[in-house]
């Protein structure tokens, strides 16, 4: 198999052509395209489909698709570029159609150049591509008897890994689902469209949806949403239960989530968090919980003799989390909260953690950052929200584990692990799958969000599909 990349020299200028040859639009991640050569069009085309603008209004983007194996839909290569031109193009059978104009490199034999294509399905078509007589130029001379005058390419390197390590990186439409234009949320933004990508930030409590099997779909002010690549959820806990319906309408239409509807749930609900990291063997302070009055002491007991902490199960940023001193003071504190109907759990209070703890910011199965983080003056509590401040720290190899193990629990993609340093090792006290950029990014001087979109752009890379014995491609 001969690949654009293993030709040690360029080939002599001009090309001679056939009517067909092998081409290559590394630009576009397509390595191997079989193209027309016709000298009788004046433009050249590009085989696409779901062909969509975005973009800001000053620098257009087009993404599309591109089936490069006649017959092999279940191969598909995202797209994108930037839009150079839109103009009509009359087709040989005299059909006059409006077409997006993008500009890509042209590779054939070692030589390269830049060429205009118009996209325009041609999935009819055996030749994937037509190469006109403006991107021939005088680099090319054609010899439309002849058929591949230069060397032949092989569709096999769609077969393996290396179609998705070599693919270049192509702008994503990411949506970032949030009610708040907060820090975290604008350096999303900020660092998404340094890249190239397409940033929307859409407030979760307007999104709609319409539920049904053959075409699920999430609308917006009156109007479709369109395919996002990715869909980074920064939910609120006021509107958990709505944004993980509209999470669960992504997931639904097939697009990739940053974190998952179940994962956002789980790490909300606090009694369910604590059962699922007993049930995975994470360490975490001994919690109990009870509904009925009758049970204050017994839970008490459970817990361990005072000071202890009483935590509502709704609790973010510190808030609804109170020390008790004594145990008199936690029976106060316990029957207020059932005065007002709340749920709440029960926690050891780690004494040697001195009012300090470790967020492990957990990317994609890593521990990425860490800070630690120590509360205001007379204060247990350690969130930045409430006076705390924080530091770079580094982890431990126990409690990197600890924190990966408990982000992999909950099936997150993104989450800020808080841990406590106790005597017997890492205890986890809370999994928050909206976590805060910009302490964290303070503290260890790195770019948190920066990572974040590596994750994504690997994670939409093309896949290889399997071989079939029709593929080789390289017939005569």
């Amino acid at each position: 198999m001969t690949e654009p990349h293993d030709i040690a020299e360029a080939a002599p200028l001009p090309l001679t052509l056939g009517w067909e040859e092998w081409v290559s639009l590394p630009d576009l991640g397509l390595p191997a395209l079989r193209a027309k050569v016709d000298t009788g069009a004046r433009t050249s085309a590009l085989h696409a489909f779901d062909i969509e603008s975005f973009g800001s209004a000053t620098r257009p983007r087009v993404r599309f698709t591109v089936h490069p194996i006649p017959g092999r839909e279940d191969l598909v290569i995202p797209c994108s570029a930037e839009i150079i031109d839109r103009r009509e193009v009359t087709s040989s059978n005299g059909e006059t159609e409006l077409r997006y104009v993008i500009q890509s490199k042209l590779l054939i034999n070692g030589v390269d150049w830049p060429v205009e294509l118009t996209l325009t399905d041609r999935r009819t078509m055996a030749a994937r591509m037509l190469l006109g007589r403006q991107a021939l130029g005088e680099r090319v001379t054609v010899a439309p008897a002849e058929r591949f005058c230069q060397p032949k390419l092989n569709y096999d390197v769609y077969h393996t890994t290396k179609i998705a390590q070599s693919a270049p990186r192509r702008a994503l439409r990411v949506a970032v689902l949030s009610r708040e234009t907060n820090f975290s949320t604008g350096r999303l933004v900020e660092e998404g469209e340094a890249r190239g990508h397409s940033v929307e930030v859409i407030d979760t409590a307007r999104c709609y949806m319409a539920i049904n099997a053959l075409a699920p779909e999430v609308y917006y002010d009156g109007k479709r949403l369109p395919r996002y690549d990715a869909v980074i959820p920064r939910i609120g806990a006021s509107i958990t239960s709505y944004g993980t319906a509209i999470m669960r309408q992504f997931e639904t239409i097939g697009t990739y989530c940053v974190n998952g509807s179940q994962g956002i749930t789980a790490s909300r609900d606090k009694l369910y968090a604590h059962q699922l990291m007993a049930k995975a063997k994470i360490g975490m302070p001994v919690t109990a919980f009870a509904s009925s009055p009758k049970d204050t002491s017994n839970l008490i007991g459970l817990v361990g003799s005072a000071p202890l902490i009483v935590k509502l199960l709704e609790s973010t940023q510190g808030k609804g989390v109170v020390l008790a001193e004594t145990k008199k003071a936690a029976e106060s504190v316990i029957d207020a909260f059932r005065g007002l109907k709340a749920n709440f759990l029960v926690q050891q209070f780690v004494k040697e953690a001195a009012g300090e703890d470790i967020r492990c910011l957990v990317i994609d199965g890593k521990v990425v950052a860490s800070m630690k983080r120590t509360g205001a003056e007379g204060d247990f509590r350690s969130n930045l929200h409430r006076g705390g401040s924080a530091t770079a720290i580094r982890i431990t190899k126990e409690e990197r584990d600890t924190a990966i193990r408990a982000a992999k629990t909950f099936g997150l993609g993104l989450a800020g692990v808080d841990l406590l340093r106790s005597d017997d090792g890492p205890k986890v006290l809370e999994v928050n799958s909206s976590p805060g950029l910009e302490g964290i990014e303070k503290a260890s001087k790195k770019n948190i969000a920066g990572m974040l979109f590596d994750a994504i752009e690997l994670k939409v890379r093309p896949a290889p599909v399997r071989r079939r014995k029709a593929d080789s491609g390289a017939e005569s």
